[in-house]
């Protein structure tokens, strides 16, 4: 499988982190996202939406990141990481649709604002911030109550690709300054539990958009 990505974006790490997890074996190529190379013509010609990650399998054109996850893992068969049961498989369904239409519009909003325009130049608008506060919390809140009685958000004994898709979106979140000094739960997820799997290491971007520490 070759993976067309920007290891520093939400979702392309998603992707790549999430293969890693499962151990799934893939090519990355990359394709700049600061210089637009997504929007090139042989790109597009790939994936219409302009947008990364793709995966190529052979003939196979795949687009949208948790698809890209859900194929891969019925491919090799990582049952431990987007296992068959029913309910629980419909479970992590619900997580993955709910990080794509809900959690990540919510929470890319404090890293465009916060990291994006001032790397660019820019100032954060607090005014859009501001607006965006009362779903963000909304959500944090359904997600915060899930991880109250759960390490991982499908209750399974290990991370699923719904704990790397709902991680994704706050991989930054210090830089981003998500409010969430009142979300214990997903504070001790994300820094003890996410921050500490060898995919999220091996997948590490921090701020200034970069993918490899200093050397002190």
């Amino acid at each position: 499988m070759q993976i067309y990505a920007d290891p520093i974006t939400v979702n392309c790490r998603k992707a790549l982190a999430g293969l890693q997890l499962m151990n799934a074996p893939y090519e990355l190529v990359h394709v700049d996202y600061f210089k637009a190379e997504q929007k090139s013509e042989s790109y597009v010609a790939m994936n219409p939406m302009a947008s990364l990650p793709a995966l190529k399998d052979g003939d196979f054109v795949l687009w949208e990141s948790n698809a890209i996850l859900q194929y891969a893992a019925d491919k090799i068969n990582a049952t431990a990481q987007y296992p068959q049961d029913l309910k629980i498989r419909a479970d992590i369904n619900r997580w993955l649709l709910w990080e794509s239409s809900s959690w990540f519009p919510s929470a890319y909003v404090f890293l465009v604002e916060n990291c994006v325009k001032p790397l660019l130049g820019g100032e954060a608008d607090k005014a859009v911030l501001e607006a965006q506060l009362a779903t963000f919390h909304k959500l944090a809140g359904i997600l915060d109550n899930r991880l109250k009685s759960n390490k991982w958000v499908a209750g399974t004994a290990e991370p699923t690709i719904a704990d790397i898709a709902i991680a994704a979106p706050m991989h930054l979140h210090g830089w981003q300054q998500l409010p969430l000094a009142n979300y214990a739960n997903i504070r001790r997820w994300m820094i003890e539990d996410i921050e500490t799997l060898p995919c999220w290491k091996n997948t590490w971007v921090g701020e200034g958009f970069v993918t490899k520490k200093a050397i002190a």
